[in-house]
């Protein structure tokens, strides 16, 4: 097997091939946050559809943390046997199951709640959903890095392969890490060091509970599209301050932490995967509009990529991963005997 079929071993996780479902919420959640049959129903398609793992969306890990109040909360012991469920399910049709670690932080849109961030900035004044938030204090950072803590623990009760800390896209760990939301004079703002103070923290709170055998990764956004905030070669900094700490594996995302307009095309988000990869010495999952097969072929066997997330051809094909190999004459000893006259 050549390309995007090809295994890969991470610790004790095997990857039967290197396509990973991209994390992508779904606001079906009930205002509790508790996973449903269409969570189950969702994610084993895909798993049952030949993807190599799959990153259960962003799931807030206290409620102040969620995008919308329809998303999923793993900030409570009761969480843990729905999303477990989930996870069996996953792992019983071959896929490796993940789940992301959220907290929305200034990009909550529930007003309800006391929304905080680095400092008191507005993702974006016109955005009437969202509202100012609050500047944490370092009671509030302790506070949330326990919480992440606390999922973590709830993440491996519930079975999960491994976890996805999210530090991307504008949320609360993205904020503290870009200087366009991070606007602190003291130990958490200013210089990179700085900057990346909270995620050492939840990275260490994470590892106190989390089995060494089981990996983990990072979300990060490797650019933030605007003048004054980050830039891949930044992000490469800050990946070389936390990696040693225990991150695994690092999932290349860019944008979304200020409103910027962003030029994308197939694969507009490689040369930051790959130049993080290559400046950070570490494994990368990269993306970004990737629709065929064999541009994730190109992409591993040009090593400018370890493993290559989908996200919208999987909602729009839950078969992709059979369909590419399909479409190349490889057999695939995962395709299920229910579908071989498909295929």
């Amino acid at each position: 097997m050549k390309g995007i079929f090809k295994e890969l071993k991470v610790k004790n996780l095997i990857f039967r091939n290197r396509i990973v479902m991209a994390p992508m919420c779904m606001y079906c959640a009930d205002s509790e946050g508790y996973a449903n049959d269409f969570h189950e129903i969702h994610y084993t398609a895909r798993a049952i559809g030949g993807v190599g793992a799959i990153i259960i969306e962003a799931t807030g890990v206290e409620t102040r943390g969620r995008i919308s109040n329809r998303d999923l909360g793993i900030w409570d012991d009761s969480h843990i046997e729905g999303l477990r469920k989930i996870s069996d399910s996953i792992k019983k049709y071959g896929a490796v199951s993940g789940i992301q670690l959220g907290h929305a932080g200034r990009k909550c849109s529930v007003l309800s709640e006391d929304v905080i961030g680095p400092s008191a900035i507005h993702f974006n004044e016109e955005e009437k959903t969202l509202k100012t938030p609050r500047e944490m204090t370092k009671k509030d950072i302790a506070e949330v890095a326990e919480k992440f803590k606390n999922a973590a623990k709830r993440a491996d009760d519930a079975g999960f392969d491994f976890i996805e800390i999210h530090g991307a896209h504008g949320y609360l760990i993205s904020e503290f890490l870009s200087p366009l939301s991070n606007k602190r004079n003291d130990e958490y703002g200013g210089n990179i060091e700085n900057r990346v103070r909270f995620l050492k923290e939840v990275i260490l709170k994470v590892k106190e509970v989390w089995p060494n055998d089981k990996a983990i990764m990072l979300r990060v956004s490797a650019e933030d599209y605007e003048k004054g905030g980050n830039t891949k070669e930044d992000m490469a900094k800050i990946i070389l301050l936390v990696k040693d700490l225990g991150i695994d594996i690092v999932d290349i995302s860019t944008g979304a932490v200020v409103p910027a307009k962003i030029n994308i095309y197939p694969g507009y988000q490689i040369p930051a995967g790959e130049y993080i990869k290559n400046n950070a010495n570490i494994k990368v999952i990269v993306g970004g509009l990737i629709t065929t097969g064999n541009e994730g072929t190109e992409i591993i066997e040009s090593k400018r990529g370890d493993l290559v997330y989908i996200g919208r051809e999987l909602l729009r094909d839950p078969n992709w991963v059979l369909n590419q190999a399909k479409n190349t004459g490889i057999k695939l000893e995962y395709l299920p005997k229910q579908y071989e006259r498909g295929f």
